[in-house]
């Protein structure tokens, strides 16, 4: 059996785990409950009524929360020519093509979103069984493969998260810090949320969304009303 912390431990004597709590009321006990002495994150963890063994079934996108993650996110841009230029006035960490694939191959790994122009993909592909694992493949469904890398660039910049539905049918996002005030974590919350509603495949039956709970890094889990919260 795992030992959870003292400060772990007592918090999670605070939450109610029979009930579930409004969407205001979680963010707010999320971050009392904060037992680190760092600024930790808080994550939403979502559960769908959803079989991801389909592929008609699967859920996958990228959504900018409004007030960002609180984390400053490294990028990096598999782009040629006047791309090159416009990537590095958007604000890309790091630019190249041929030269950063073979970073990749010798081990480097120092970026948190990967771009790419889609005439590029064709290269970047060699190295996607390096970055595919670590959810680092640049996809078109989030918006990682585009022409317009000046707008992905600047989308990433803002607070833009990529998500994934996992085997388990859950899905799993950052939506702030909890130095955050209540009003920004609950935007980012129902920003999250709107996506995953707007991303229900059509092959789902039944309840859709079938559980939402908010936890800091450290803290214990909130289960969040989900009929108020669609309401």
């Amino acid at each position: 059996m795992p030992k959870h912390g003292k400060k772990l431990t007592e918090a999670k004597k605070q939450v109610d785990r029979t009930r579930t709590y409004e969407l205001a009321e979680a963010v707010e006990m999320v971050k009392q409950l904060a037992p680190a002495k760092f600024d930790e994150t808080v994550e939403t963890a979502v559960r769908l009524g959803v079989d991801p063994r389909h592929a008609d079934q699967q859920v996958r996108g990228a959504v900018v929360l409004p007030h960002g993650t609180g984390k400053t996110r490294t990028v990096l841009v598999f782009a040629k020519g006047e791309k090159v230029k416009e990537a590095e006035v958007a604000g890309a960490d790091y630019v190249g093509a041929e030269d950063m694939i073979a970073k990749i191959q010798g081990g480097w790994m120092d970026f948190d979103v990967a771009v790419a122009t889609p005439d590029m993909m064709g290269q970047v592909g060699k190295i996607g069984k390096i970055l595919g694992p670590r959810g680092l493949m640049p996809n078109p469904k989030t918006g990682t493969v585009t022409f317009d890398v000046a707008q992905a660039v600047r989308e990433v910049k803002a607070g833009k998260i990529s998500y994934r539905v996992d085997k388990a049918g859950n899905v799993h996002a950052p939506v702030g810090k909890v130095s955050f005030d209540d009003e920004k974590l609950i935007e980012n919350v129902r920003t999250l949320i709107d996506a995953l509603i707007r991303a229900k495949p059509p092959a789902a039956k039944g309840q859709y969304l079938k559980g939402v709970s908010l936890t800091s890094t450290m803290g214990p889990g909130v289960r969040i009303n989900t009929l108020k919260l669609i309401q």
